[in-house]
């Protein structure tokens, strides 16, 4: 079992948070942190549609080696973190070594192994009402912009969307249908949120696509663990280490 670590200093982006940080819990790569990021956050009851687009979305972005933040919720959530994998940052409402929902054991356990994972309570800290609401201003914090791909108008997204508003950083929002995802329609009324109408123009503002085409490569180019590329391809994994296009080094994988 990986054990939690306290970081000694905290990211810069959470320096200045209104209600600040005492400790700050980890399990992973730490060096995900210094990727440029976007946080996703919404529904945990997401239509097939907001489910489909935040894949997509997720994709375009990790594909521009941006790291995607999110809360590890069901949906959303979930959704956001499995489509980036490995670069993608989780911020938990409990001590690391208590897993919710446990529905998501398999993400959220693969996550403090080859992604990064963050908490500010200590092991053993059941979440609270209160701590969801606490995890959600880091994980806006952390990231360049706000994604909100679904929410109603009371639910734990909107209250990120404050948290958002409070601090200046831009809020952007998918394109619904009448009647549907009412938090981010509202956003948009009020003119706090901006239109994703393009998914690889929104992903653009953030870096460029790895000029690398060949698939096997660009799996490789996240260091995968040597677990982790042997499902992945096999095969390739053993011509691509004879070739010299990769290397193996502390169990993961790297090009060379």
């Amino acid at each position: 079992m990986i054990c939690s670590q306290g970081l000694s200093k905290f990211p810069c982006e959470l320096e200045n948070l209104d209600e600040p940080l005492k400790s700050l819990y980890y399990k992973g790569d730490l060096n995900l942190l210094n990727f440029r990021k976007v946080s996703i956050v919404g529904a945990r009851r997401a239509y097939p549609y907001s489910r489909t687009i935040t894949h997509a979305l997720s994709l375009a972005l990790v594909k521009r080696n941006v790291c995607v933040v999110s809360g590890a919720a069901m949906g959303i959530d979930a959704i956001a973190h499995e489509a980036a994998y490995p670069k993608t940052i989780a911020v938990m409402a409990n001590g690391l070594d208590v897993i919710y929902p446990k529905v998501n054991k398999k993400l959220i356990t693969k996550m403090t192994e080859s992604s990064l994972v963050l908490s500010e309570y200590e092991d053993s800290f059941e979440g609270r009402a209160y701590t969801f609401v606490e995890r959600n201003r880091i994980v806006v914090a952390l990231g360049e912009v706000l994604v909100i791909s679904q929410a109603d108008l009371n639910s734990g997204s909107m209250r990120s969307a404050e948290f958002a508003l409070a601090t200046g950083k831009k809020i952007y929002v998918l394109p619904h249908r009448l009647g549907e995802s009412s938090g981010t329609m509202k956003l948009l009324e009020e003119g706090k949120a901006e239109l994703i109408t393009d998914i690889e123009k929104f992903a653009d503002m953030f870096g460029e696509i790895n000029a690398i085409e060949d698939e096997f490569l660009v799996f490789c180019s996240n260091t995968p663990t040597y677990e982790e590329t042997l499902s992945f391809d096999a095969q390739k994994l053993f011509e691509y280490e004879l070739s010299g296009k990769i290397k193996v080094m502390n169990g993961r994988i790297s090009l060379t």
